[in-house]
């Protein structure tokens, strides 16, 4: 049981928060109808999620073996055989889309397609370069997209844009440790797709998309329609706590040699988890009780 339970990773649960998003910033958090919804579309994707992590670990078995974190895995340590893990896998995406039926017909054309990308990203896209981290970015543009059409309201252009550079962000951070890693250690990968990338060209990618976020998130605050919406441009004041975020994460991924695991990252650095429960509470201060 332990190792099933890690074969669905569930720290990596915590991407799929994403999906609130819209609930947020739509002014129904605090309204019955609209969490049911989203907390279905939440689950949903949970199950998807894991459903898809186990068919990569299956393509990265033997890769995984040689890798001094990932070897652990359930697959590659073979605590788990690859028949079953199959079975579980078609489990979990057969109930998930038993679960997004309670939800417009959008949304399970939402879990499909990102089911079919992240299988096709297991077995082909992972290995062009550049198109890899856009389709893992494109992964977390789904889930605040499919947020919105859970809970049927329309978001911000804003907010779209905000999400792509910072899935882009994260994407690129996970691969810049990924490098980063196999050659402090003089590992011999077989990601070959890292080959074709250097530390210091995902450093300045990491600069656009970081200013890409700082900006796109400030004129969201600041825009006419924003302010119309909420009935205050205090929300302003939250770009701080964005920017905190963002340097601080930097500062994990390029000084401490972390960022291959987001995820592991919020929960186990304080500062980082403490600023996004703060930046959480101020939103929802601003939009709901200002």
């Amino acid at each position: 049981m332990p190792a099933l339970i890690r074969l669905l990773r569930p720290l990596q649960w915590l991407k799929n928060g994403f999906v609130f998003t819209p609930l947020i910033f739509s002014k129904h958090l605090f309204e019955k109808e609209y969490n049911n919804k989203a907390i279905i579309a939440f689950i949903a994707f949970c199950l998807v999620s894991s459903a898809v992590y186990i068919i990569n670990d299956i393509v990265d078995k033997e890769a995984d073996k040689i890798h001094p974190e990932k070897k652990k895995r359930p697959l590659a340590s073979s605590e788990i055989s690859i028949v079953t893990a199959i079975g579980v896998s078609v489990i979990l995406f057969s109930s998930s889309l038993f679960i997004s039926q309670q939800l417009p017909l959008l949304f399970s054309g939402i879990i499909l397609t990102y089911a079919v990308l992240q299988i096709m990203y297991s077995f082909v896209l992972k290995h062009v370069v550049i198109l890899d981290v856009f389709i893992v970015a494109f992964g977390f543009m789904l889930r605040v997209i499919s947020g919105a059409v859970a809970i049927d309201v329309v978001i911000s252009n804003w907010i779209i844009i905000t999400t792509l550079f910072v899935s882009l962000f994260l994407a690129v951070s996970k691969r810049r440790s990924e490098l980063a890693m196999i050659q402090q250690a003089s590992i011999e990968t077989k990601r070959k797709v890292l080959e074709q990338y250097s530390v210091q060209f995902l450093d300045y990618i990491l600069i656009i998309t970081a200013t890409g976020i700082a900006i796109s998130y400030s004129l969201y605050t600041m825009a006419d329609r924003t302010i119309t919406a909420f009935g205050t441009e205090h929300l302003i004041f939250t770009i701080v706590f964005v920017l905190f975020g963002i340097f601080r994460y930097l500062h994990l991924v390029i000084n401490k040699g972390q960022g291959e695991n987001p995820a592991a990252m919020l929960i186990n650095d304080a500062p980082l988890g403490i600023n996004l429960f703060l930046w959480t509470l101020s939103v929802v201060s601003i939009i709901y009780f200002s």
